[in-house]
């Protein structure tokens, strides 16, 4: 399936089923500036990504994933974004990444969009997939993230066969951590060996000062989440100075 070629032929029905995005920043306290921002799929009227993504199934949802990433640079440049751009890759795509990222690298360059300041996120639970992506195939100048990493099974191996750019520890994993030990455990190793293998770590989902200061103490200086902003549909949002 060609879904570049089905993304432009469907585009007039994708664009009547009314589609947009909010942005989320990614915040660099060492840097004391937004590092990136995430495209989060909206509703014309701001609506959550579910109602938007569930109007969709089977083959629609690869035609729509690919449209979302073109939609999301479009959005990007509109709005005169300069920052690094979080796009997601949808599982049932990752699976064909190489066709799912060709309309990705198209629309980058149609806008102008840097491809060194684009950044794909996928998830860790389809292995197969990832190290399609991953494990040796031509990144094009894109940096790669592992999404939700901690959640569900998600080896440490597996960091040295991928060598993603980044890892965004899974919300469920942050939440709270400063309360729980063995959670704690986790997030330590996963610091340690991504800081050994050169990956960057973002801690995903940070909404309390407790949270912020334990993984500080940690030496991670990648945050995201409501402490710092909450996404803003077509805009780029003002982030909260680092908490004291």
């Amino acid at each position: 399936m060609d879904l570049t070629k089905l993304a432009h032929s469907n585009r007039e029905d994708v664009s009547a089923s009314g589609f947009s995005f909010a942005f989320q920043p990614i915040v660099d306290t060492h840097a004391q500036a937004v590092f990136s921002h995430e495209a989060l799929v909206r509703g014309l009227n701001n609506e959550p990504a579910s109602q938007v993504i569930n109007r969709r199934s089977g083959s629609q949802k690869q035609v729509f994933d690919a449209a979302c990433r073109i939609k999301a640079i479009e959005v990007a440049a509109r709005i005169g974004m300069h920052t690094h751009l979080n796009l997601n890759l949808f599982r049932s795509t990752a699976v064909n990444a190489a066709v799912g990222l060709k309309s990705t690298i198209e629309a980058a360059d149609r806008w102008l969009f840097p491809l060194e300041r684009i950044v794909v996120e996928l998830a860790i639970d389809d292995y197969a997939s990832l190290e399609k992506v991953l494990g040796g195939a031509s990144r094009d100048g894109m940096k790669f993230a592992i999404d939700d990493f901690g959640a569900g099974y998600s080896g440490l191996i597996l960091l040295s066969k991928l060598k993603p750019d980044i890892v965004k520890l899974n919300m469920d994993l942050v939440r709270g951590i400063n309360f729980h030990s063995p959670r704690q455990a986790i997030a330590r190793a996963v610091v340690q060996i991504c800081g050994d293998l050169g990956i960057d770590v973002v801690a995903e989902g940070v909404e309390t000062v407790d949270e912020f200061s334990w993984f500080t103490d940690l030496g991670v200086h990648l945050y995201q989440g409501y402490l710092f902003a909450k996404p803003m549909f077509e805009a780029m949002p003002f982030y909260s100075a680092v908490p004291n």
